[in-house]
């Protein structure tokens, strides 16, 4: 049976047809406003990676501090800002803002040097810093031989003093997996271990080293560098239920810091070997 042709039901289906696509256009367009918004929201930030800065004879991990300074002169005169890890993970809680060129500076280990040569320098360039110490370290080698710039590490007085500064904040490097000798790379899962074993081992080093800042410092750090950059899959839901909001590694990758805190799980960091002047090293980290 042949239904006959009506003006109105024709003209009232062109309606529909039209306000879906409307509706449709609209959402397309909000879509990619988002998605634009998202990209021009998107941070570039170089984070530098040192170890011992000592006076001497430098090395793959260790700059002098004539080499230090270089490095923070360069930065300052080619329009760097430093930004502490504070204010990258508001930034990308969707709180606040970051300089049109930001800049991390990050300190591994935890070596007494940090205090004697590197926060005279960042005082002078008006610049802050990570320094991410090893629990044992501090609790056992700083405590026996401190204070000598060459090999010490940070006992808990001088890291209270770095805090204290306002230019240095603390990060995690593990309590006692700073080795490669214990059978596990640093604090990367051992193959055949059970992903249960893993999660126990990790969350009591992590534990240990957590109750030592909140016991000396009164607070919890919130920076976790990977020992050796060994990053397991397996570790990130232990270091976020311990609340760590940024991991550091070393691959030497370009960072993009959007309004989504989960960039900030895996910043990736160029090694400041001290065989590089600072213009080589500093093409390399722009390149």
């Amino acid at each position: 049976m042949y239904r006959t042709f009506s003006v109105s039901r024709f003209f009232g289906l062109l309606l529909l047809d039209a306000f879906i696509f409307a509706v449709g256009g609209v959402f397309f367009l909000v879509f990619v406003s988002s998605a634009d918004s998202r990209d021009e929201e998107a941070v570039t930030l170089p984070v530098l990676m040192y170890h011992s800065v000592c006076e001497g004879v430098p090395s793959e991990y260790v700059v002098t501090p004539e080499q230090l300074e270089s490095d923070l002169q360069w930065l300052s005169q080619n329009g760097y800002k430093t930004v502490r890890a504070e204010e990258v993970i508001s930034y990308a809680n969707s709180r606040g803002a970051l300089p049109p060129k930001p800049v991390m500076l990050t300190f591994d280990d935890g070596y007494y040097n940090n205090l004697a040569y590197l926060l005279p320098l960042l005082e002078k360039y008006d610049m802050t810093a990570i320094v991410s110490v090893v629990g044992e370290y501090t609790d056992i080698d700083a405590a026996a031989d401190p204070h000598v710039p060459a090999y010490s590490y940070l006992t808990w007085e001088d890291i209270r003093a770095l805090s204290d500064s306002g230019r240095v904040e603390t990060g995690a490097h593990t309590y006692a997996m700073h080795s490669l000798y214990s059978g596990r790379k640093g604090c990367g899962k051992i193959s055949g271990e059970s992903e249960q074993d893993y999660r126990a081992a990790l969350t009591e080093d992590i534990q240990l080293q957590r109750s030592g800042f909140t016991e000396h410092l009164g607070y919890a750090p919130t920076v976790f560098a990977y020992p050796f950059g060994n990053v397991s899959r397996e570790s990130i839901p232990v270091l976020r239920e311990n609340g760590y909001l940024m991991t550091l590694t070393c691959r030497e990758l370009p960072n993009k810091i959007t309004r989504d805190p989960n960039c900030l799980y895996g910043i990736g960091r160029f090694n400041r070997s001290g065989l590089y002047s600072t213009e080589e090293y500093m093409r390399k980290l722009t390149a």
